[in-house]
């Protein structure tokens, strides 16, 4: 039910936050730790196999990650730009298009009749790379801002290090050594995760309430604009790279649907004096899971009619 029904539960927790965000506020601090338990419970659901799948078809998996890398950053900081988004709203859309794709893709993938495995290889090797490649990009996409001291931006990689792939890689190595934790993990490690990021979410609307309020149009259009054009430049570089329909899929949802999650806690964590960064992430969450939804239930009917 959780993990079916994830759009309605974000409305109804971020609907909570809006109007009782005292609580939620309070728990500002535990950002880090959620995403980290977060990035844990997918490194104990990761099956050993799909690691040894990324070097065994390294190249379309290298490719299709280095596509992701380069579009959406370069979507996010063009679609800023024409929207004329400025301060946080330029930051935080940028976020969004910097960090890696989400795990709810997979699932999606799934559900779209795409290549599952092909998905989960491109999301583990984004998130390894996301130490190097989401402090490169944020650093080129705003060097040139007023009043974003680039220097800080670095410290992004350690933030990746020790909430993302530290707690994967233990996750998964932990799984590989207690089979019956790996077998409870597939059970419940899902639940934990999706309410880690429910809460996440739910803490960003909360401390974001004043600048929700005042929110634009045009950040509503950027956003859509990067996702819908995420999807084409996925399903086009799976084209190019003259990859099979299902793969193609994988490719073109991992590309569209950020962890847009482990954006608004990067914001927070980055950003600490500008809660308004954290908006974006937050509304691509909204946003990705409705048009992936959307898109694999149009490709499930289309392939279900053959």
């Amino acid at each position: 039910m959780l993990e079916r029904f994830l759009l309605l539960w974000l409305l109804l927790t971020s609907g909570v936050a809006y109007f009782f965000p005292e609580p939620l506020v309070a728990t500002k601090v535990t950002l880090p730790w959620l995403i980290t338990i977060t990035m844990f419970s997918i490194g104990l659901m990761l099956p050993r196999d799909e690691v040894r799948q990324v070097f065994l078809r390294w190249p379309t998996v290298f490719a299709g990650t280095a596509l992701q890398y380069a579009v959406m950053p370069l979507l996010a900081f063009g679609m800023g730009k024409a929207f004329g988004l400025t301060g946080d709203a330029f930051i935080g859309i940028v976020v969004v298009g910097c960090v890696p794709g989400a795990m709810a893709s997979n699932v999606l993938t799934l559900n779209a009749r795409g290549n599952t495995s092909y998905s989960v290889s491109l999301t583990t090797a984004a998130t390894f790379l996301s130490p190097i490649a989401v402090p490169l990009v944020l650093a080129l996409a705003l060097q040139s801002k007023d009043g974003v001291d680039v220097a800080i931006l670095w410290n992004a990689s350690k933030v990746l290090v020790t909430t993302v792939v530290v707690p994967v890689l233990i996750g998964h190595l932990l799984s590989r050594r207690f089979p019956n934790l790996e077998t409870h993990s597939q059970r419940y490690g899902a639940i934990v995760a999706n309410l880690a990021i429910l809460w996440i979410i739910a803490v960003v609307v909360a401390i974001s309430r004043s600048q929700l309020e005042k929110l634009r149009v045009d950040l509503f259009g950027a956003l859509l604009a990067v996702n819908l054009l995420g999807y084409v430049a996925g399903y086009a570089g799976g084209w190019g790279m003259r990859l099979p329909e299902p793969m193609r899929r994988a490719l073109t949802l991992e590309v569209g649907m950020q962890n847009a999650g482990l954006g608004a806690a990067l914001a927070v964590k980055l950003f600490p004096d500008q809660t308004g960064v954290a908006i974006a992430p937050a509304i691509y969450t909204f946003g990705c899971m409705l048009t992936g939804t959307m898109l694999a239930h149009m490709w499930a009917r289309s392939s279900g009619s053959r």
